[in-house]
C-alpha cells in the first residue's frame, strides 16, 4: 500500500501558504533547466565566432548537456532516495554554479563541450527531486494542483529566458548569460539552504547498494505501464523541444527575426503552457482524471494538423507560424500533471528512483531531438511541423495503449479473484 500523508493539522489558511511557497522554491529549482537551455541560444552565432567554432560544434554544446542530464538524472532519485531530498538538491547546486562559471571561462568549444556536461549532470536535481517532495508530502487532488501550480510558475522561465539571453548578447559578451546563470544559482543554493525541507525522514530511506538499486531500475523499466504513461509525457515534451531546439534556424533564418526577437516564438509557447497548467490545477478533483488528459490530446493532435497544413500551404509568417504552439503546450500541460503522478504511483515506495527513470526517458528523447531529429527538420517549416505531429500522435497511440494494458489488468485481476472464491 502507498504511503498516505497525514492530513495537516493547520488552518487551511496557512497550508494554502506553506504549499505556495514550497511551489515557487520548486519551480525556481526547475527553472535551472530551461535556463540552461533557451538563455544562451540567441547567442549561438557569437559562441560561434568568439571560439572559432563550426555552427554544428555550437549546437552540440546542448547535445552535450542533454545527454549528460539524461543520463545522471538516473541516478537524482536514487540518491534522494538514500541521502535524502534536501541534501541532494544543496550538493546539485553547488556543482552547477561551478559548471556554470566554467562555461563562462571557456577559452574553446571543447572546454564548453566539457562544462556543459557538468551542467547537465547538476541542473536535473530540482526537476526529478522536486516531484518527488510533491509526493511525499500531498496525495491525490492535492498533488495535482501542487504540481500544476510548480508548473505555472515554472513556466515563466522558458518566456523570458531567450529574450534576456537575446538582451545580453546584444548588449555584452556571450559570457555574460552564464555569469547571470551563476549568480542565479548562488542565490538559490542560499534561499535552499535557508528554507527548503527534508520530505523523506531517515527512517523512510533505502539503502544505496548495487543489489537495491539494479531490482528497483530492472522493476522500473520492464513495466509496460511505465514506458506506456512516462512514454505519453515525453513525446508531447519532444513536439515542443523540436521548436526549442530548431529555434535559432526557425527564427532568424525562416522568419528573418533577430536575437532579441526570440518572444516571438517563445510567449506563445509558455503561455500555452501557463493556461494549460492553469487549467489542470482547476479541474484537479472535478472532473475525472482521463477525460482531462484527452481533452489535453485534442488541443494538441488539433493544433499539430493546423500547423502542418498551414505550413504545407503558405510560407512561414507571424503571427500564423507561431500561434499553434500556444495550443501544443497548452494541451501538453493539461495532459502532463495527472499522468505523471500516475507514473508515480506505479512504485510509491521508491518514488524518487520511479521520477528519475522518467526523467531520463523525457531528456533522453530530448538530447536526440537537440542532436539529430532538429537539425535534420529544420530546414523546412513544414518538416518541422510533420515532426511535431508525428510526435503527438506517438504520444497518444501511448496513452490509449496504457489505458488498454491498464484495463486488462484489471480484469485478470478479477478474474483470478473469482477463481480463488470459487
Amino acid at each position: 500500500m502507498p504511503d498516505t500523508p497525514k492530513p495537516s493539522i493547520r488552518p487551511a489558511a496557512t497550508v494554502a501558504i506553506a504549499s505556495s511557497a514550497l511551489a515557487i522554491m520548486l519551480a525556481a529549482l526547475s527553472m535551472l533547466g530551461p535556463f540552461s537551455i533557451d538563455t544562451y541560444l540567441p547567442a549561438f552565432p557569437n559562441i560561434q565566432t568568439s571560439l572559432g567554432a563550426s555552427a554544428l560544434e555550437v549546437q552540440q554544446t546542448l547535445t552535450a548537456y542533454l545527454f549528460s542530464f539524461a543520463v545522471m538524472i538516473l541516478w537524482h532519485g536514487a540518491l534522494s532516495d538514500a541521502f535524502g531530498r534536501r541534501n541532494i538538491i544543496l550538493v546539485s547546486l553547488a556543482v552547477f554554479a561551478v559548471a556554470t562559471l566554467g562555461c563562462a571561462a571557456a577559452h574553446s568549444i571543447e572546454y564548453l563541450w566539457a562544462f556543459r556536461m557538468l551542467q547537465g549532470i547538476s541542473a536535473g536535481a530540482g526537476v526529478v527531486i522536486g516531484r518527488a517532495i510533491i509526493r511525499d508530502l500531498y496525495a491525490g487532488a492535492e498533488a495535482e494542483k501542487l504540481l500544476s501550480l510548480v508548473t505555472m510558475i515554472f513556466s515563466i522561465a522558458p518566456a523570458i529566458a531567450p529574450m534576456l539571453g537575446g538582451w545580453i548578447v546584444k548588449r555584452m559578451d556571450w559570457r555574460a548569460i552564464f555569469l547571470a546563470l551563476f549568480a542565479y544559482a548562488v542565490l538559490l543554493l542560499l534561499y535552499c539552504y535557508k528554507r527548503l525541507p527534508e520530505s523523506l525522514p531517515p527512517e523512510k530511506r533505502h539503502p544505496f547498494n548495487p543489489q537495491f538499486l539494479y531490482q528497483s531500475y530492472k522493476r522500473v523499466f520492464r513495466s509496460p505501464l511505465f514506458h506506456l504513461k512516462a512514454g505519453a509525457v515525453a513525446f508531447n515534451f519532444a513536439g515542443m523541444f523540436l521548436y526549442v531546439a530548431a529555434a535559432p534556424v526557425f527564427l532568424v533564418e525562416h522568419l528573418g527575426l533577430g536575437p532579441d526577437q526570440f518572444g516571438w516564438q517563445f510567449v506563445p509557447t509558455v503561455a500555452g503552457i501557463f493556461c494549460g497548467a492553469l487549467s489542470a490545477n482547476r479541474l484537479a478533483g472535478n472532473i475525472p482524471l482521463d477525460r482531462q488528459v484527452l481533452i489535453g490530446f485534442a488541443l494538441l493532435v488539433g493544433a499539430s494538423v493546423f500547423n502542418v497544413v498551414y505550413h504545407a500551404l503558405y510560407p512561414p509568417m507571424l503571427p500564423w507560424s507561431v500561434a499553434p504552439l500556444f495550443f501544443y503546450t497548452f494541451g501538453m500541460s493539461m495532459v502532463a500533471p495527472g499522468v505523471t503522478l500516475m507514473v508515480l504511483d506505479l512504485f510509491p515506495h521508491i518514488r524518487g528512483i520511479v521520477a528519475s527513470c522518467q526523467s531520463f526517458v523525457l531528456m533522453l528523447l530530448g538530447a536526440l531531438v537537440a542532436g539529430i531529429i532538429a537539425p535534420v527538420l529544420s530546414h523546412s517549416p513544414v518538416s518541422l511541423a510533420a515532426g511535431q505531429l508525428l510526435c503527438a500522435a506517438i504520444a497518444l497511440s501511448l496513452w490509449l495503449g496504457g489505458r488498454s494494458y491498464r484495463r486488462a489488468l484489471d480484469m485478470r485481476k478479477k478474474a483470478n479473484a473469482w477463481e480463488t472464491v470459487e
